[in-house]
């Protein structure tokens, strides 16, 4: 590891420990040649692929669900951390499935996460995700999320 101030390649770990959340490796390290101190984190690089509806494939990244839910979320009343974190639990879960995943399977996730939200997020949401063409779309999509079914009785 090459020292940030002066350039060396001469270090030795002082300190290894688990990161908070349990996804890398912290190195405190010490340069042998000017004695400063600094850290540095290794993480298990597995790229993940999204498969498009075009078949086209690319690299996974969080930051497009996050402008997604912002767009959607424009003007209502949700906080940035809230909806950054949705967008880390959902990395985390597609990370933890595998190597590939669909933009149908992403869609549908941040979906279910927002109807637990915020309804009008959602719907904002489901509209560019579903590709709404008029006010019909917006009258099923509503009746699918006010839809809620009463369990079934058992006669005795």
């Amino acid at each position: 590891m090459r020292c940030p101030k002066c350039g060396s390649l001469d270090d030795r770990v002082v300190d290894t420990r688990q990161s908070e959340d349990g996804t890398a490796v912290r190195r405190r390290r010490e340069c042998l040649t000017c004695q400063r101190r600094f850290t540095t984190y290794e993480r298990l690089e597995s790229p993940l692929i999204v498969k498009k509806r075009s078949g086209d494939t690319e690299l996974f990244d969080k930051d497009k669900i996050i402008k997604g839910i912002m767009a959607a979320s424009k003007n209502r009343p949700i906080d940035q951390n809230v909806i950054e974190d949705l967008a880390s639990q959902l990395e985390d879960k597609f990370y933890s499935a595998g190597t590939e995943i669909t933009t149908q399977e992403i869609g549908k996730e941040v979906l279910n996460r927002l109807r637990k939200i915020d309804e009008v997020v959602y719907m904002r949401f489901a509209s560019v995700y579903k590709g709404f063409e008029g006010v019909k779309d917006f009258e099923a999509e509503a009746l699918l999320l006010t839809k809620s079914t009463e369990p079934k009785k058992h006669s005795t």
